[in-house]
C-alpha cells in the first residue's frame, strides 16, 4: 500500500491519524496488536523515531498500550472513545462552518435535504 504524506503537518501526526482511522473503520480491532515500529518504518520508509512518536501519542491518548516484550495493542474502548471525539469535533467545529457556508451560498434546507437524499440513494 502506497501512502501519500501531506506537507501540511508532521508525518508522526499523519501516522497517528491513520492508525486512529484504522481503529474507527474496524481495520484494527480492540485488543489487536499494532504493527511493530520496525515493520512500519521499513514498509513506509520512515525513521523509527517518527513511528515511535506517533505510537506514543496513541498511548498518551489512552488508545493504545505497551505490553512489555509483546508490543503495542489497541485498548478496549478505543473505538467508542474515538467515535465520541469525532462526533464532538464535527458538531462543535465542522458543522457550524458548514452551516455558515450554506448560508453564504443561499442553499435552503430543502436543497440540502434533497442533496443528502440523492447522495444516500447513489451510495445506497
Amino acid at each position: 500500500m502506497q501512502i501519500q504524506w501531506d506537507d501540511s503537518q508532521p508525518i508522526y501526526l499523519q501516522l497517528r491519524d491513520r492508525v486512529q482511522n484504522m481503529i474507527l473503520e474496524g481495520n484494527l480491532a480492540e485488543g489487536e496488536a499494532l504493527p511493530s515500529v520496525r515493520t512500519v518504518s521499513a514498509e513506509y520508509k520512515l525513521n523509527p523515531i517518527t513511528v515511535s512518536k506517533a505510537y506514543q501519542l496513541l498511548v498518551d491518548d489512552q488508545l493504545a498500550e505497551k505490553k512489555r516484550g509483546l508490543g503495542m495493542f489497541v485498548v478496549d474502548g478505543a473505538k467508542s472513545k474515538l467515535l465520541q471525539q469525532e462526533r464532538e469535533l464535527f458538531l462543535t467545529t465542522e458543522l457550524p462552518a458548514l452551516l455558515r457556508k450554506l448560508k453564504r451560498l443561499n442553499i435552503t434546507r430543502e436543497e440540502l435535504l434533497d442533496a443528502l437524499d440523492k447522495e444516500e440513494s447513489d451510495n445506497g
